[in-house]
């Protein structure tokens, strides 16, 4: 838990020196993969409350960073872009996080690197039995 908020403080003032939160960094890296879901979508690719992910939209909208595009014969729902502006940071961020991971796993052996693969893969499914409980 110690390595985990480590990690975490290490990236979120990566990610703040670009001037966003975690979570904006989230859904704008989000949309990096996916371009054009709705907020309903947007919040479950992100586990968060659809309330949570329109307040986040509100404020990228407002900084100019993502756009609501209305969706062709659904007057109620909105498509997510990205502007050009939420795009590059969305991309610096992105290169951000892979120099971390370059900086730290990186330097592990390739064979450390598949057997800490393994092993995490292998806990996330003993966590996912017990939440199926």
């Amino acid at each position: 838990m110690r390595l985990h908020q480590r990690m975490l403080m290490k990236m979120t003032a990566r990610i703040r020196a670009l001037g966003l939160s975690i979570p904006q960094f989230d859904l704008l890296s989000t949309l990096t993969e996916r371009e054009g879901i709705s907020q309903n979508e947007l919040a479950e690719r992100l586990y968060v409350t659809k309330g949570n992910v329109s307040g986040l939209v509100d404020r990228l909208v407002q900084a100019g960073l993502v756009e609501r595009r209305v969706i062709a014969g659904d007057r109620r729902s909105y498509a997510m872009h990205l502007t050009p502006e939420g795009r590059r940071l969305a991309e610096e961020g992105i290169k951000t996080q892979r120099d971390f991971v370059a900086q730290t796993l990186g330097k592990l052996p390739a064979g450390d690197l598949a057997e800490l693969d393994r092993l995490v893969l292998d806990w996330r499914e003993r966590v996912r039995a017990i939440d199926e409980g």
